[in-house]
């Protein structure tokens, strides 16, 4: 009969940490195999080392390289990929044979660790066991005595081998985090921290558990001085103790058409670091409550008072977001701010703009790619322009060939402007033109139809709604699955 495979976890370093399963394993096998680098030496072996027997066969796999270059045929991955498969043939042997064989792995054994290497190439074969351990991950909040993760908080962890602007979005979007594999990788990571607005709160832990542990403030670490068995830690933000600040800023954000899954990362730090969110109530409702932060909710009306109120906020010390729907910068919430802000009383008050999916992109990518060539953006509300001056638009875009895309088209109390715009259009578009009537785009009552211009229904057609208007070149194609399909070509025919 085969013998049985252990995967087995030690913890973080400390052979006290070690779980009971995981010495019995240890006792019950024949064979205790543990990777190392060529220098022969095992931190998985030194954990273990008080449960191994004098009649234990130890197998030491040997990393063929570690941060050196290969001349492998294959490369680095190639290389490795040998070498897996060499040490996963050199236990089977001892399987086959019927001996159970425990293959030792710092931490949990599936978690960033070799072991799972030997797993996916011998686990279908044999009889196996993994016994889980305590990550580094833990074993770092317990020594920094922080919360990782409270309520509703994400934590994230990475890998400090990603790309540098990964690890940026990655860390800003996130509320807790863990970086696991510093060593050479550390200055990148510092600068992804610094570049997401993180690094005030990242802690460092080297080495946690064992004898050469070392905890510090991540910005004070020497770059020079980190091991691969160190992690960086954002942890919790809950009762976290916020900076006095002399003075705040306020982030003017963006929130897509819908709920979170329009959110960029850059919006998602800033959202998750504000101390205040400010805005129209519905779009305060998209983003997901936080200990510690105070929203104030407005009728959609207000914006004037809105942008006053947040610079005040500022002008306290305190890191305002103000939370706009769509793309701040359309037809929204940023210009108000800014005009606010251009006041001599509020020049001093930092204020930044961070853009989000727009209406009229949206929509556009739910009916295909009408907007895939030249395009207008104009707004049928009259309430801060002149119908005339809307008018006088609409004509020289549709006169121009224009795709459109019409925002606020209608609502209760303003019902006559999409029938006058029909009109107009009229004047100057085939009525087979296809028109993209979105409303809800991306929310629970999503609708996205593509109507003819003469048969646009101006009822239809209220606040949540977006218009794109296709121009003379706007295809419409039905699909296999019967859906409808609208695009604009990028290539104009000549004159």
């Amino acid at each position: 009969m085969s013998g049985k495979l252990y995967g087995v976890g030690l913890g973080p370093g400390d052979p006290s940490l070690m779980t009971l399963r995981a010495v019995e394993a240890i006792t019950e096998a024949d064979v205790v195999a543990y990777h190392s680098a060529r220098h022969g030496r095992s931190i998985a072996r030194s954990i273990a080392a008080r449960h191994l027997r004098a009649d234990h066969i130890e197998e030491r796999l040997v990393y063929p390289l570690t941060t050196e270059t290969t001349d492998h045929p294959g490369g680095y991955q190639g290389a490795m990929e040998e070498f897996y498969a060499e040490s996963a043939a050199r236990l089977a042997v001892h399987l086959d044979a019927g001996r159970t064989v425990a293959v030792l792995a710092e931490g949990d054994p599936l978690f960033y660790g070799s072991y799972m290497h030997m797993h996916k190439r011998l686990a279908g074969r044999y009889d196996t066991e993994v016994v889980p351990g305590v990550t580094s991950v833990s074993a770092a909040a317990a020594r920094l005595g922080a919360p990782l993760a409270e309520g509703e908080e994400v934590l994230t962890v990475l890998p400090g081998t990603l790309p540098e602007e990964e690890l940026t979005a990655r860390l800003a979007a996130t509320d807790s985090a863990v970086v696991m594999k510093l060593g050479r990788t550390f200055p990148k990571v510092r600068r992804a921290l610094e570049r997401s607005g993180r690094l005030a709160e990242a802690r460092y832990v080297e080495r946690a558990t064992m004898s050469q542990e070392r905890v510090a403030a991540l910005a004070d670490v020497d770059a020079s001085s980190v091991p691969y068995f160190s992690v960086a830690v954002l942890p919790s933000r809950v009762d976290a103790e916020r900076p006095e600040r002399a003075r705040g800023e306020v982030v003017v954000v963006g929130t897509g058409p819908a709920g979170p899954l329009w959110l960029t990362p850059e919006t998602r730090g800033a959202l998750a670091a504000a101390d205040d969110l400010v805005g129209y109530t519905t779009y305060l409702d998209r983003v997901p409550e936080r200990p510690g932060q105070v929203r104030h909710g407005s009728d959609n009306r207000v914006e004037a008072e809105r942008a006053e109120f947040a610079l005040r906020l500022a002008r306290e010390g305190r890191r305002v977001a103000v939370v706009s729907g769509g793309d701040p910068g359309v037809f929204a919430m940023a210009t108000a701010v800014l005009e606010a802000a251009s006041r001599p009383e509020h020049h001093d008050v930092p204020v930044r703009v961070l853009p989000g999916v727009t209406a009229a992109n949206a929509a556009a990518a739910r009916a295909g790619a009408p907007l895939g060539h030249d395009y207008a953006v104009l707004s049928l509300s009259d309430r801060l322009k002149p119908w005339e001056v809307i008018a006088e638009r609409l004509r020289a875009a549709a006169s121009a060939d224009l795709v459109l895309a019409l925002y606020n088209p209608g609502s209760r109390s303003r019902t006559w402007q999409v029938g006058r715009a029909q009109e107009l259009l009229l004047d100057h578009r085939a009525p087979e033109t296809p028109v993209v009537v979105a409303r809800d785009v991306g929310g629970p009552q999503e609708r996205v139809r593509i109507v003819r211009l003469g048969e646009l229904d101006p009822a239809e057609v209220d606040m949540r709604t977006i218009l794109l208007v296709g121009s003379s070149q706007t295809r419409v194609v039905r699909r296999g699955d019967g859906e409808e399909i609208a695009w604009t070509p990028r290539r104009y025919p000549e004159a």
